[in-house]
């Protein structure tokens, strides 16, 4: 598995880089042999040691999974990461392995744009039909997936909410994470043919 480790505000030295590599390579093998890539983000905020890992899984089902960890250390921010990474691995085991993509769902599959808009002062909230700052847009996918899938996606990357086709009854769908800790599932009305 090759991985890049890269630091933004810091320099990453050689024994954090053989760290973050041993103890990664480890987490990944237990759960996919043939894993093509990771990525290794740390970056400096403040007092604060933020870092990020994405995992290329490589079974050429598209999984990827991510996490990310802060502290004021940047070998505890690693490793509270890579803990995350091992813990989402441990608990989607046996439904990563088994989750096959069919030509099917790739066609299935509905465009979209993602919008990223700057966080609003009150008196924008009035106006935000109007005239949303926006930051970033990117075309995005929603996919055909289970209730179960869709959280296990969101899980393993990293997400506050996830927007779905329901697989059996073709309806839009959101799950999201509650300020609680729990999952919530939203089942539209709208059906998608």
């Amino acid at each position: 598995m090759e991985i890049t480790v890269y630091g933004k505000h810091i320099k990453v030295g050689a024994s954090l880089e053989k760290h973050v590599k041993d103890h990664l390579i480890d987490t990944v093998k237990k759960y996919f042999k043939d894993a093509l890539n990771a990525h290794v983000k740390i970056e400096k905020q403040g007092q604060l040691f933020q870092t990020e890992i994405i995992v290329n899984e490589g079974t050429g089902n598209g999984i990827l999974i991510k996490s990310n960890g802060h502290e004021y250390d940047s070998y505890r921010s690693f490793n509270v990461a890579n803990e995350k990474i091992e813990k989402q691995l441990r608990r989607y085991k046996n439904r990563i392995k088994n989750h096959k993509v069919t030509k099917e769902s790739e066609f299935d599959l509905i465009s979209g744009t993602k919008y990223v808009i700057s966080p609003l002062e009150e008196e924008d909230i009035e106006n935000i039909e109007k005239s949303p700052t926006i930051i970033a847009e990117k075309v995005s996918g929603i996919e055909n997936l289970s209730v179960k899938d869709a959280v296990m996606k969101m899980d393993l990357l990293n997400l506050p909410a996830l927007l779905f086709i329901n697989d059996a009854s073709k309806k839009l769908n959101l799950v999201y994470y509650r300020k609680d800790g729990n999952i919530s599932w939203i089942d539209t009305k709208v059906n998608i043919n």
